[in-house]
This record gives C-alpha cells, sequence and structure tokens, in this order.
C-alpha cells in the first residue's frame, strides 16, 4: 500500500500524464468530428449512415488512437523512473522491485480507467449530437452504449498496466514508446492485413473490441470476456517478463 500510494502521489503531481489525458480528449474529438460528419460517405474509411444502427455504434465508439495513448501513459509511468533515474531512490525506499512495479501497474489501471472513460464519454456526446442533429431515432440502448464505454475504460486499463510493464521491460522512455505505436500501427495493421482471421487474438484489437469499434481488417472481433482474458494474459506475461530481468538487473 505504501508502494501505491507513492505511485498514486507522484502521478497527482506529475503534469505530462495529464497533459496526455487532454491530447487524448483533443484527438478523440478531432477523430469523432471527422467521421461522424462524413457517416454514409463513399471514402474507405467512412462510417455507415448514421440512420443506420451500424452507423450509429460506429459513431459513438472511441477510436484505437485512445488506446494507444492509455499504453504510452503505463510507459512513461515505468520509464520514467530510468530516465530521469530516480529508480535508485525508488529502490532503496522500497527494496522489494516486485511491490513496486505491482504499485505501478495498479496506478496504471487507474488512469488508464480515467482516459478511457474520459475517451469514451467524448466519443459518445459527439456522436449523439451528430445522430440527434441529423433527425435520426437512437437505435442503440442505454445498455448498449454503457458497455461501449465500460468496454473502452477497461481496455484502457489493462493496455496502462501493459505499458508499464513493457516501459519496465525496454526501460528506454523513448525506444519504449517507439516500440507501442509501431505494435500498434505496424505489426497488428501488417498482420490483419495478410491473416485477416488472426487479427483479433492480437492485444489492441482485442481492446477496441471491448470498446465496440474494430482495428483493420479484423472480420469478427473477439467477445467482451474473451478479449478481456487475452490482454490480461498477454499484460501478465509481459509483467512476469519484466520482473524476471530488468527487476533483478544493476540499474545504477
Amino acid at each position: 500500500m505504501r508502494a501505491l500510494r507513492s505511485e498514486v502521489w507522484k502521478l497527482r503531481t506529475a503534469r505530462l500524464p495529464w497533459g496526455l489525458l487532454g491530447v487524448t480528449i483533443a484527438l478523440t474529438l478531432l477523430h469523432q468530428l471527422l467521421f461522424d460528419s462524413n457517416a454514409g460517405g463513399t471514402g474507405h474509411a467512412s462510417i455507415a449512415s448514421l440512420a443506420t444502427r451500424t452507423g450509429q455504434s460506429q459513431a459513438i465508439t472511441a477510436p484505437g488512437e485512445l488506446l494507444l495513448l492509455a499504453t504510452v501513459v503505463g510507459v512513461i509511468i515505468a520509464s520514467g523512473e530510468f530516465r530521469h533515474r530516480t529508480a535508485t531512490t525508488t529502490y532503496l525506499a522500497i527494496p522489494n522491485r516486485a511491490q513496486v512495479l505491482g504499485a505501478k501497474l495498479g496506478a496504471a489501471a487507474a488512469i488508464g480507467l480515467v482516459f478511457g472513460f474520459a475517451g469514451a464519454a467524448t466519443a459518445t456526446c459527439v456522436g449523439l449530437a451528430f445522430i440527434a442533429g441529423g433527425g435520426h431515432p437512437v437505435g442503440l440502448g442505454a445498455a448498449t452504449i454503457l458497455r461501449y464505454a465500460v468496454g473502452a475504460a477497461i481496455g484502457s486499463a489493462v493496455l496502462a498496466a501493459g505499458g508499464v510493464a513493457v516501459g519496465t521491460l525496454i526501460r528506454s522512455q523513448v525506444g519504449a514508446i517507439i516500440a507501442v505505436f509501431v505494435w500498434g500501427f505496424v505489426v497488428e495493421q501488417s498482420v490483419g492485413g495478410i491473416y485477416s482471421d488472426a487479427q483479433r487474438y492480437l492485444p489492441d484489437t482485442a481492446a477496441a473490441a471491448m470498446a465496440g469499434s474494430k482495428l483493420g481488417d479484423a472480420k469478427s472481433p473477439l467477445p467482451f470476456a474473451a478479449a478481456l482474458v487475452l490482454l490480461s494474459a498477454v499484460v501478465a506475461a509481459l509483467a512476469v517478463v519484466a520482473a524476471r530481468t530488468t527487476l533483478e538487473a544493476d540499474i545504477t
């Protein structure tokens, strides 16, 4: 608990995570405005008409960029210790490095929830505004809208914890952030383009499925529970690898 309180205090006083939250909300707003205003268009990236249930679902779901930025927050929480050379002080105060890693995972998951709910609320408000502005009746039930928001929040929380594992494993903040974006924009999209049936088993695509959206060419997203189990297993595996390598290494 002492380690967790310390990590929460660091998050409360640091400006970068909250600045990144503002960027996330702004990007989500821009993304939704661009896509929702062109609903029913003929472009490759256009969403379906807002008169349809499919179009309305696409209009209110949080974009994949939200999930990547939540992962980046986790990377910053972990790798910031090595970048600013405060890891030694942290480990002297709390010699059990596994406890420190667990506290960072918990703190990252908490702020990931904030990112997810903020992004989902932004996307939902913009989408519903366009639906109402177009004179279309809302075809989605309140339970469905809430499920998308909760899925975005939980997916962001688990990915933020995954970012901690990646940041602890790689240690270089820039390198870890690059790895996150390369995985999200290159690896998963490339796999989806070649093996579309396999893409749904990749972590970012599974998290997007929890939020009610689809990444790349994934044809049939995983069910909510299956996506959560898969995502949690990937994060747990990364955390174990980080604990067995970086946490046992000399960081001085």
